[in-house]
């Protein structure tokens, strides 16, 4: 007999509900309990069987994922944006966490990759980071605005420095402008020490790592980006293929066609028309494919192998910002084999076949 239940839970801040199914998809049990350790291992643990439970990704999902692993067959972390079954029909908390349970049971989830093991110290130093970098980047934005704004050209970095803001300062003329001004530089003096000791951090951490000094071999992936690339990454084997490994960096092309196929004199064969290119994936890593995305245009800038592989591709007609692309997708599948296999790049092995 088969005994196998598949759990559903909808996670709020307060509460959390859970829907039981048995085998045959019925009903078994449903309740809601406070989100805390003790009341949701107590409601695992009153169910028997072999337990395989769900849950959407979001502020929750590491946290239940590392806790209730080690209780269940098999836990299963969703991305909510592919459920459109919730969006169906009425909603409810309860209503949810069943269509959650009824997914699972169908196999009709995509899970969400998450992964508990000694990478866990240098993802959290590379999200510090991140987090700082983006606070100094948007109080910069602020502060080049409000020049902007009145027209004054404030273009490169010198507008930021301590020795120059009071020649700055007294362009802006009227004073509440100033002293807002001055508040934006105070951020911006309190951010930019924090962002470097968070570098530091993560580049203290990331030489735990062996893989980081494969990686720092591949031309213009330096400390810092190494750093990231396995804090984001945190292993090359959760890529079967580099195409996945696109997807997951927002690097694959995204096509829809329908009628692919039509009779003629009474054969099926392909239909003629074009395939609809609709750009790249949007559901993707954001901070993956701008390490990629910088990366390639470092690349192409300057001399060197990745530099001489963009030129051959401008030379083949390819346009520019289609040449990128394809250098950052050439990067990415060099970082995949190069972390998987611990070989040295090797600058030969690149050529012209597709990235």
């Amino acid at each position: 007999m088969n005994n196998a239940k598949y759990i559903g839970l909808d996670v709020h801040q307060a509460t959390t509900v859970a829907a039981v199914l048995d085998a045959g998809g019925k009903l078994v049990l449903e309740a809601i309990v406070e989100t805390k350790t003790s009341t949701i291992l107590e409601l695992i643990d009153a169910i028997r069987g072999e337990l395989n439970l769900t849950l959407e990704e979001g502020t929750w999902a590491a946290w239940l994922h590392d806790l209730l692993e080690p209780h269940v067959h098999r836990v299963v972390v969703c991305d909510p944006r592919k459920n459109a079954l919730l969006k169906q029909g009425n909603k409810s908390d309860k209503i949810d966490a069943r269509k959650l349970a009824e997914l699972l049971r169908a196999g009709l989830l995509s899970p969400v990759y998450h992964h508990k093991g000694a990478s866990l110290s240098l993802r959290e130093a590379a999200r510090s980071y991140l987090t700082l970098t983006q606070d100094a980047s948007r109080v910069m934005s602020r502060i080049k605005a409000v020049y902007r704004g009145l027209g004054i050209a404030c273009a490169g970095e010198k507008v930021y420095a301590a020795r120059h803001r009071s020649e700055w300062l007294a362009k802006l003329g009227e004073p509440a402008r100033r002293r807002q001004t001055e508040r934006l530089y105070e951020q911006l003096d309190q951010l930019l020490p924090l962002r470097q000791q968070a570098r530091r951090d993560l580049l203290e951490e990331s030489r735990k790592h062996a893989a980081t000094r494969w990686l720092r071999q591949i031309p213009y992936i330096g400390p810092v980006r190494a750093a990231l690339l396995i804090a984001l990454m945190q292993t090359p084997h959760r890529f079967r293929t580099k195409r996945q490994l696109w997807a997951y960096c927002g690097l694959a092309v995204e096509t829809r066609d329908s009628a692919e196929y039509c009779i003629r004199d009474g054969q099926l064969q392909r239909s003629r028309k074009w395939v609809r290119v609709r750009g790249l994936n949007p559901n993707r890593n954001a901070h993956l494919k701008q390490l990629f995305k910088s990366t390639a245009i470092s690349a192409s800038t300057k001399p060197g192998p990745l530099g001489d592989y963009y030129a051959r591709l401008l030379d083949k007609g390819i346009k520019p910002a289609m040449a990128r692309l394809t250098l950052a997708r050439k990067i990415a599948a060099i970082t995949l084999v190069v972390w998987k296999k611990g070989e040295r790049f090797d600058p030969t092995k690149l050529n012209m076949q597709a990235a």
